[in-house]
């Protein structure tokens, strides 16, 4: 018997993402759509690092407007992590239509439930049926 996260993972909604653009690549668009050089935009990245992992190791939260908030947090083992919760503008930004061209994986399913997920694989897989 499937279980009911191989159904959800099968059908749902997904961005077709395409190969990651690295740093350099992102420092070379900035300097295309600003006056600052790739050192002094390195540099300022470099400097951010510093300044949010000096905050996380005092238990502090960095929150930049029109960006998000990074938030340090500890994992059961002991490791430190850190959580990033974009800022609402950002997330308007990132769902405005007209900007989005990416393809996106099984379309249909928006606005799907789980049980509707569920019950899409189990037509499709008789043989083999979310175990309940």
């Amino acid at each position: 018997m499937a279980r009911k996260i191989t159904a959800i993972r099968r059908y749902r909604p997904e961005i077709q993402r395409k190969r990651t653009r690295q740093t350099p690549e992102i420092i070379e668009d900035m300097c295309r759509s600003t006056t600052l050089s790739r050192g002094v935009i390195r540099n300022v990245v470099a400097q951010l690092q510093e300044a949010l992992i000096d905050n996380f190791h005092e238990g502090r939260a960095v929150k930049f407007e029109g960006l998000g908030t990074f938030t340090p947090t500890i994992r059961m083992d002991g490791s430190l992590d850190v959580l990033f919760r974009p800022e609402p503008e950002m997330l308007s930004k990132l769902d405005d239509p007209t900007r989005f061209n990416a393809k996106i994986l099984n379309k249909a399913s928006i606005g799907k439930s789980a049980d509707d997920l569920v019950a899409r694989w189990n037509a499709e897989h008789p043989e083999d049926p979310v175990e309940e």
